[in-house]
């Protein structure tokens, strides 16, 4: 029951102001000078001010609102490692057992660290879940929370949490704990391939540990060193960087006996890999119509040094001019193809014959230059089917094809081939999806006898038109028709020779994207998404280890001739390695190094603070007491409620504040000067007045 007294005046209180006011100064003016009948005059005036007042007797209804009470449970994979998910279901049970007998609290349980989304899985972020338990709570109703987690939270606040009520947490895990783990602290993002790479590292031990480890250095899958690390100091690595695009450095360390787990005993660092400007010889036998074709292409790309010769004055030019008169700059073929030959990435020979201009020797030095990893590129005119032909030369053993010495002047459009379609040079080149090809025709093609490599694309009577070869470790490719220049003058509309020329040179210099056979992996998210390039009709699944060493497969679906590709949803973060055939592939998913592995001892100290800051209090849950041992060994404090000014954490209990809110549920109206009742006094008060003044 609760009483209250409130007035429900008949008339305005401005007007009743107005009237009252005068009367009631009267009436005190009397009584000062204790003139007759003041009393009764008073009490007269008392009782119509009181009817006029109105008074109200309410008994108001109310129901007491319960204290909300959250139950954060730190679901990360931290938490799986050792009898930590034991600990924190025992204890999550039994809380919900021990609030479930207070009727004055509204527990919620939120599991944080569940997230699908890989950067949310990667932190502990107990605080922002705890926000949103709280979000529709107003602060008065705020009993408290409860935390059961190992300690390693990454959103904790410095100072008080942003809620007016104890913070109590429950730490999961033991105080004897151990765990090494390594870290790189610095790791570039890019490299430049073929040079070191400076880089450091530490590896951290527990309670300041001493002594020193190995460490194992792999770059992408294949180890390239041992190192010997002192435990808590930083280290330098020096490592090559292989090859262009995402390379992965992994440090790994043996697990010591009894560590706490081996997650963190690897870090990784991904580094892109950049090529220096690739060096390209070009040499072309005589000035033609397409001559600058190759020149303007290598020279707009910003990754390619160019050296460009153009034969002007072959040998048996000999018109009598005297050499001091001739302006030309003689041909270093021994600096070029002797000398500094290992220097080129790629040299090209765009409608070039032997005249005597190279040394016959040299072409043997080409020829060795290829075999041990050059790249050679044949742009065929006339002249390759002619009697100075290059295939009259030593050269001829890294040529993939020996003309006929026909030349076919016959108008054709250039069309892919069956191999041509799956290549990743000539795969999906623009207009290459119609029939005819969405580009211009060209008008000579060169014939040649066993051609050997891969045919990617035709000319006229399906003769060869472009071959891709490989000649021991070196690379070849030879183009049968030096009609590409219709395509740049636009003829007919023109055709893709940018893409297609670029493409080829890149092939040749062993560009990683455009190999026949690729296998590579991404992590996007949780998601694990596998791509592979290949000649083969079905390349099969793909086996995937996962970092917990778990194996599994992945059916390779084809998106487009030459590509299929696979995904796989993942839940641990981590490395995962990749094989199918002879091809192997790592892939890392969720971020790198990220927080939730970096330390996995747990501790009290993180959660300290705040909680101290709003009188609560951090005690360990694996500890020896006779009090509330559950059957696990867990040991759970009591739950005491408290008002909000009192104590909130003792030695055995933790507290939780009630509220003082409450919900009106119904309002009983009983008036004090109304009916019969209220007109009896008010006529008595005014008779007795009126009888004393007729005395």
């Amino acid at each position: 029951m609760n009483l209250s007294l409130a007035f429900e005046p008949l008339i305005s209180w401005p007007l009743l102001g107005l009237v009252l006011a005068p009367l009631l100064l009267l009436a005190f003016v009397g009584l000062w000078f204790r003139q007759r009948g003041a009393v009764f005059r008073f009490a007269a005036l008392l009782a119509l001010t009181a009817a006029l007042l109105n008074p109200v007797l309410l008994d108001e209804e109310r129901e007491a609102l319960k204290s909300v009470v959250a139950v954060v449970v730190d679901r990360s994979q931290s938490q799986d490692i050792g009898e930590r998910t034991k600990q924190t279901d025992e204890a999550l049970a039994g809380l919900q057992q021990r609030l479930g007998r207070f009727k004055q609290f509204d527990v919620r349980v939120v599991e944080a660290g569940k997230s699908e989304a890989a950067e949310e899985r990667t932190e502990t972020r107990l605080f922002g879940a705890l926000e949103s338990a709280f979000r529709d709570v107003p602060p008065s109703r705020i009993g408290g929370a409860i935390m059961i987690t190992d300690g390693e939270v990454h959103d904790a606040p410095g100072g008080t949490p942003d809620f007016n009520a104890p913070l109590h947490a429950l730490i999961t895990g033991n105080d004897q704990e151990k765990d090494r783990r390594i870290r790189f602290e610095n790791a570039p993002r890019f490299g430049l391939v073929g040079k070191p790479l400076e880089m450091t590292y530490r590896v951290i031990g527990t309670n300041n540990e001493a002594g020193s480890v190995d460490v194992r250095v792999s770059v992408n899958g294949e180890q390239v060193s041992v190192e010997r690390a002192t435990i808590g100091q930083a280290m330098p690595l020096q490592v090559t960087i292989p090859g262009a695009g995402r390379n992965i450095v992994e440090l790994a360390i043996e697990p010591e006996p009894d560590e706490l787990t081996d997650t963190n005993n690897r870090a990784i660092a991904l580094i892109d890999g950049i090529r220096e400007n690739l060096r390209v010889l070009l040499v072309s036998g005589e000035p033609h119509a397409g001559e600058r074709t190759w020149r303007n292409l290598l020279k707009s790309d910003a990754s390619v040094d160019l050296v460009h010769f153009t034969i002007l004055r072959p040998p048996e030019k000999q018109d009598g001019t005297p050499i001091n008169e001739l302006s030309l700059i003689a041909f270093p073929t021994r600096e070029l193809f002797v000398e500094k030959i290992k220097d080129f990435d790629l040299i090209i020979f765009d409608r070039y014959q032997h005249r005597d201009v190279l040394p016959v020797l040299y072409y043997d030095y080409i020829a060795e230059y290829v075999e041990k990893g050059g790249a050679l590129l044949i742009a065929a005119g006339p002249e390759y089917a002619g009697e100075s032909s290059i295939a009259r030369t030593p050269l001829m053993s890294a040529l993939p094809a020996m003309p006929t010495g026909e030349v076919v002047e016959k108008a054709f459009y250039p069309r892919l081939t069956e191999l041509g379609q799956r290549h990743p040079v000539t795969r999906g080149l623009d207009g290459s999806a119609t029939e005819p090809p969405h580009w211009s025709r060209w008008f000579r093609t060169i014939g040649v006898e066993n051609p050997g490599g891969e045919a990617v694309m035709k000319g006229a009577d399906n003769r060869p038109l472009l071959l891709l070869d490989r000649k021991g470790e070196g690379r070849v490719g030879m183009f049968l028709s030096d009609q590409g220049w219709l395509w740049a003058r636009g003829f007919e509309g023109g055709g893709p020779h940018v893409q297609l020329y670029r493409r080829i040179a890149h092939w040749l210099m062993k560009e990683p994207e455009l190999e026949e056979e690729r296998l590579t992996a991404d992590g996007r998210g949780m998601m694990l998404e596998i791509r592979r390039q290949t000649m083969s009709d079905d390349p099969g699944p793909a086996q995937i280890i996962t970092p917990s060493g778990k194996a599994m497969t992945v059916k390779l679906e084809r998106a487009e001739p030459g590509v299929f590709l696979g995904s796989i949803e993942t839940s641990e973060i981590g490395l995962y390695q990749v094989g199918n055939g002879d091809l192997k592939a790592l892939a890392h998913v969720g971020p790198v190094n990220a927080p939730e592995f970096t330390d996995v001892v747990s501790t009290e100290n993180r959660l300290r603070a705040p909680a101290e800051a709003t009188g609560g209090s951090v005690r360990r849950l694996a500890q020896s007491s006779t009090l509330g041992n559950l059957a696990g060994g867990v040991t759970l404090p009591s739950v005491v409620p408290v008002r909000s000014t009192g104590a909130a954490a003792g030695n055995d209990w933790i507290g939780l504040r009630t509220t003082d809110d409450s919900v009106l549920k119904a309002v009983s109206r009983v008036p004090l000067f109304g009916g019969f009742l209220g007109l009896g006094l008010l006529l008595l008060a005014l008779g007795s007045m009126w009888y004393r003044e007729g005395r």
